[in-house]
């Protein structure tokens, strides 16, 4: 299976999981649907469905356009809600909370997350060629430990240092400092929720949604390697990763 990121901050998020062979899944709806059909070669035909963690517009701004061209939405009840499109709800299919949900050859369970959205979700998802992956993003921190990763996909967007600094200097208002500590995952966070899960037969880790003004992008990824001992990726739009269960 291959990860092609397609976007990953403020900017739109959207990442495709692409088997070898069968359908592919997206994760996030937050980019123009043209580069999502781009990405595909124009196949549209063959996308299992498009997850999407929450209503936020770098998550979900492309929901109703994607609904427009008959790809099935897999979100919370919540989510839907909140996007409030007014066309016919055909594909809008509503997840539950610790449900199992067969999409293709892909198993998704949603959870619970801590976000200033609806409802919002994080995901497992389950392949035969990836194994399993959690998938985190837009989270102050995780809830729940996990058993089983083989791939992981989690939110590393500030570093306490960092972003108070920008404060003392003006460039970012202090209730927007306290909104990001609120609803988004910090670089010692990240680390830390790593460190607490079973990492044995994980291959890939892949640090997504990094703040531009709020990060080191190098930085983070020295230290998440450093800590865990794993393959560690930067998500940045183009990036390409082979997601296996198997190191080889």
């Amino acid at each position: 299976m291959k990860l092609i990121v397609l976007g990953s901050s403020s900017r739109g998020n959207c990442y495709v999981l692409k088997p070898d062979s069968g359908k592919y899944l997206v994760v996030e709806c937050g980019v123009k649907l043209a580069k999502l059909k781009a990405a595909v070669n124009f196949n549209v035909r063959d996308c299992a469905g498009i997850l999407i963690s929450h209503e936020h517009a770098d998550h979900a701004g492309a929901a109703e356009q994607a609904m427009r061209s008959c790809l099935p939405i897999w979100t919370s009840e919540g989510t839907a809600s909140a996007i409030g499109t007014d066309i016919d709800p055909y594909g809008m299919h509503i997840m539950k909370p610790l449900m199992r949900y067969e999409i293709a050859d892909f198993v998704v369970c949603p959870f619970p997350i801590e976000h200033d959205a609806a409802e919002p979700f994080g995901f497992i998802i389950d392949h035969p060629e990836s194994g399993r992956i959690l998938f985190a993003t837009d989270t102050a921190f995780l809830p729940h430990k996990f058993t089983g990763l083989n791939n992981i996909m989690i939110e590393c967007n500030y570093r306490t240092d960092i972003l108070n600094a920008n404060v003392r200097s003006g460039k970012i208002r202090k209730p927007v400092r306290d909104r990001i500590i609120g609803s988004h995952m910090s670089f010692q966070t990240c680390r830390d929720t790593l460190i607490e899960n079973d990492l044995s037969a994980v291959v890939n880790i892949v640090l997504i949604h990094l703040s531009s003004d709020n990060s080191d992008a190098e930085e983070f990824r020295r230290g998440i390697a450093g800590a865990t001992n794993k393959n560690v990726v930067i998500a940045r739009p183009g990036t390409e990763i082979e997601f296996n269960n198997q190191p080889f």
